[in-house]
């Protein structure tokens, strides 16, 4: 959520703000702004232009076009409403008292409310509802003549959680960045550089950055950027190479992003096996691989996640029960955090997070290490925060993920834990050579398969069709099929906005069945499976109460030819694979759904890409 640009060098600030601006907008947003610092005419003083939008980052440029600031140092924001609601007041960056010193800032200051009593008090004077402003406020009443001392000085008063850039007009060649609890790298370019919340925002313009760590500050001037601690000891940040092109983040001819990420799920699934998966079974984790012996100790492993992530956990969870049979349990981390652990050394903590920065997923991994239980990242982003704290870290390789709703992160996630199954399977002599093969070649086949159901775009585009007249939806399957009917239910009323809820198949009788009638379908994951003759008889119980049913089947599998009011086929694959495929057609008919409503389904509202605050 919210998105942070800054930059310093011999270019046109603007131009650059504007365009790193429209990068970010898939982190979700309402509201946007930029503040340059003009470069001063002969004899003049030196001033900043401040221009926002209440709106869209197309409202702010077109605002900017009709007036352009010209300097060569500037920071621009989209801001997800958190203190006050999405108006031009409340929009960053936010000023002083004097108007000299500009902040921009994603994250909570949860002690806002007493900071802004205090300055007050000494009589700043406040024009919005937020917490941010209270920072400018605070440098200012700091400032002694040095501006990256009184940053340092004002951050430590700070309590939750912030990624800011910042300028003084007293000091024109520095920017000033800051991070803890909430993700900001600096770009390094020619001569030039740029603070940003998300990497996708440089991507044109370098692909070397430095990642800052927890409460580090980095100070930026035409000869270099420093990083340091906030008592102003100099650190020596990780520096990346980032190999993502610059068409990655672009639509590439797709009317979505959401629908490209979509077409780019065999790749996405095939770059989550690459080079960790031999014909044996045998699996291996550059960024994780402890000994067999240490994983063989192991009696537990939690998986945290939210949202999404959550139900791609309880995939896993469901694979490392049954393949490596240890215990495992799904949990939503932001409920973890606040409730008494169990667990300890013998449990692994798997924290699944797309950003690597989901604040609640964060908590629960720390409460997992203090209890020094060993701990990975299941996640997307290189040198995130969840893969530099945990002890190890699984990457997807899926490339940027624009479009706020998760598709192939989400099925990398997938096919991410399922190879870590089978690696606990392996150090724990739970699974015979012949059964690994098996799922081995089910698993190789997924990236074909995946190309084959997207192949048949039209046909779930014109099931979406049909069902797009109806306001409510109830998913329901069994076993794999459970969690899959979870994220095929949030993926519609993410960008749709139509109510929708997902249900076990054992549990519809104890309680969903009662809201069904002709006008409240229900989507039905049937596929092969222990438990699909349980679901054929559920499908069965939900017809006898005239509610049309879309239930996907295995390819030959007639149970319900006449029963059904639609069906689709998949082909016959393990349980564990048919999830990906099921999942696929669940995100196209989704998507197409939402363009029958005219939604927008990269920016859906109220929702932000990384959550970043709790």
């Amino acid at each position: 959520m919210c998105g942070i640009i800054g930059y310093l060098g011999g270019q046109e600030a603007t131009p650059i703000l504007m365009d790193s601006l429209k990068r970010l907008e898939y982190r979700g947003y309402d509201s946007a702004g930029v503040a340059v610092l003009e470069t001063p005419r002969p004899g003049s003083l030196i001033r900043t232009s401040v221009t926002k939008s209440e709106a869209k980052v197309d409202d702010l440029i077109t605002k900017l076009k009709a007036g352009m600031p010209s300097g060569h140092l500037g920071i621009g924001h989209t801001r997800w409403a958190t203190h006050g609601k999405p108006t031009y007041i409340n929009a960053h960056p936010h000023t002083d008292c004097k108007g000299q010193i500009y902040v921009v800032h994603n994250g909570i200051i949860e002690n806002f409310a007493e900071l802004r009593r205090e300055l007050q008090a000494k009589g700043h004077e406040f024009t919005s509802e937020t917490d941010t402003e209270v920072v400018p406020h605070l440098i200012e009443a700091y400032y002694k003549g040095d501006f990256l001392a009184a940053v340092r000085a004002a951050l430590k008063r700070l309590n939750g959680a912030y990624a800011m850039a910042m300028f003084s007009t007293e000091d024109p060649d520095l920017l000033v960045g800051a991070r803890l609890n909430a993700p900001l790298v600096v770009g390094l370019g020619d001569d030039e550089y740029y603070i940003a919340s998300d990497i996708t925002a440089i991507i044109p313009y370098t692909k070397r950055v430095l990642v800052l760590g927890e409460g580090e500050v980095a100070a930026v001037t035409p000869l270099g950027a420093e990083v340091s601690t906030l008592d102003g000891t100099t650190v020596k940040p990780k520096l990346v190479h980032v190999d993502w092109d610059v068409s990655q983040a672009q639509k590439g001819g797709y009317p979505h992003f959401m629908l490209k990420e979509i077409h780019e799920a065999p790749e996405a699934v095939a770059n989550a096996m690459r080079g960790r998966l031999t014909d044996d079974g045998v699996v291996s984790f550059r960024e994780f691989s402890p000994a067999d012996e240490d994983l063989a100790r192991l009696r537990e492993v939690l998986l945290l996640g939210m949202g999404t992530s959550r139900h791609a956990a309880v995939l896993g969870e469901l694979a490392i029960e049954d393949w490596a049979g240890i215990h495992a349990r799904a949990v939503d981390a932001a409920e973890f955090r606040y409730r008494r652990p169990t667990f300890g050394r013998d449990a692994l903590a798997v924290v699944i997070t797309q950003s690597g920065e989901t604040a609640d997923t964060l908590a629960g991994m720390r409460l997992a290490k203090d209890r020094e239980a060993l701990t990975v990242a299941v996640t997307n982003v290189f040198a995130s925060s969840a893969a530099r704290d945990a002890d190890g870290a699984i990457y997807l390789h899926s490339g940027p993920e624009i479009g706020v709703a998760s598709t192939k992160t989400y099925l990398a996630h997938v096919v991410s834990l399922y190879l870590l199954a089978m690696r606990l399977a392996t150090a724990h002599g739970r699974v015979s050579l012949e059964r690994k093969q098996e799922l081995v070649a089910s698993l190789r086949e997924l990236p074909d398969q995946v190309r084959g159901i997207l192949e048949r775009e039209k046909e779930i585009a014109s099931l979406a069709h049909k069902y797009s007249r109806y306001r409510s939806f109830l998913y329901t399957g069994r076993g794999f099929g459970f969690p899959v009917a979870l994220e095929g239910a949030l993926k519609l009323k993410e960008i749709s906005y139509i109510h929708a809820e997902g249900v076990s198949g054992g549990e519809l009788k104890h309680g969903p069945i009662a809201m069904l009638d002709k006008n409240f379908p229900v989507v039905a994951i049937c596929t092969a499976g222990a438990t699909s003759e349980k679901m054929v008889n559920s499908v069965h119980e939900i017809v006898a109460r005239d509610a049309p049913v879309l239930a996907l089947v295995t390819e030959g599998d007639t149970s319900l030819d006449g029963v059904a009011t639609d069906l689709f086929t998949i082909p016959r694959t393990e349980e564990a694979a048919a999830a990906i495929l099921n999942s696929v057609v669940l995100q196209l008919f989704a998507y197409h759904v939402a363009v029958e409503l005219g939604q927008n389904v990269d920016q859906p509202r109220n929702l932000a890409k990384s959550v970043t605050v709790e």
